[in-house]
């Protein structure tokens, strides 16, 4: 039974070239492949002892043929045009963000990113922008009492959205928490003339603008 992160991740998939970076024990790669959203998966490990455990997860399920498990670094394990769609989750915003700089062709050649950093989420929003990657869609979701962010982005500009999937009761927590912490930023940032008057409030305001908007329904 996948998680709900893993579940979210795979629902995003658009194309059927997949690289699963850091695959971990290769439960996305392998349901990428037996729910028939992939036609083919490389799933990486940087070290040893986790790309051999991915290596007989792969062999196990029988997907040997579907599944190219390799060794090495992020992104540099592939070639450019090998792959349309990149899942990298489960790692900090920051290393998200390295891995993404080190492989420009690998990321060129790319179509689809679809990201679950484990902290610096806003940062790593702002890292894709500054790539020229739109965010086309958001989701979050729960695993053992954790809610984790989902962000998937595209290369062709679209305007950002902020999750365009129906509402629940989980996601209308979401906003409500972070609404709440995006007001009490602001009324810190409104004590200072400076801080009124930077590009940073005026982004901070239009959020808390769209979220407040949500939240009413």
């Amino acid at each position: 039974m996948l998680d709900g992160r893993i579940q979210s991740v795979m629902s995003f998939v658009m194309f059927e070239r997949v690289a699963d970076i850091g695959a971990d024990h290769g439960q996305l790669s392998i349901a990428l492949i037996d729910g028939g959203r992939a036609t083919k998966v490389i799933a990486t490990e940087k070290n040893r002892g986790p790309f051999d455990a991915l290596r007989s997860n792969i062999s196990a399920a029988g997907l040997d043929g579907a599944i190219d498990v390799r060794l090495g670094d992020g992104l540099q394990v592939l070639k450019a045009g090998e792959v349309d769609t990149i899942c990298i989750a489960g790692m900090g915003g920051a290393l998200i963000c390295r891995i993404l700089d080190a492989a420009p062709d690998v990321l060129q050649s790319a179509r689809q990113l679809i990201l679950q950093p484990m902290n610096a989420v806003n940062e790593t929003r702002d890292h894709l922008r500054t790539m020229g990657w739109a965010i086309d869609d958001e989701d979050i979701a729960e695993a053992a009492g954790i809610i984790y962010e989902i962000i998937s982005a595209v290369k062709v500009p679209t305007a950002p959205k902020i999750f365009k999937r129906e509402s629940s009761p989980l996601r209308r927590e979401f906003f409500l928490r972070r609404l709440k912490k995006l007001e009490r930023v602001r009324d810190e940032m409104s004590r200072s003339s400076c801080a009124r008057s930077s590009e940073k409030f005026s982004a901070l305001a239009a959020e808390i603008d769209a979220l407040d908007r949500i939240c009413r329904g």
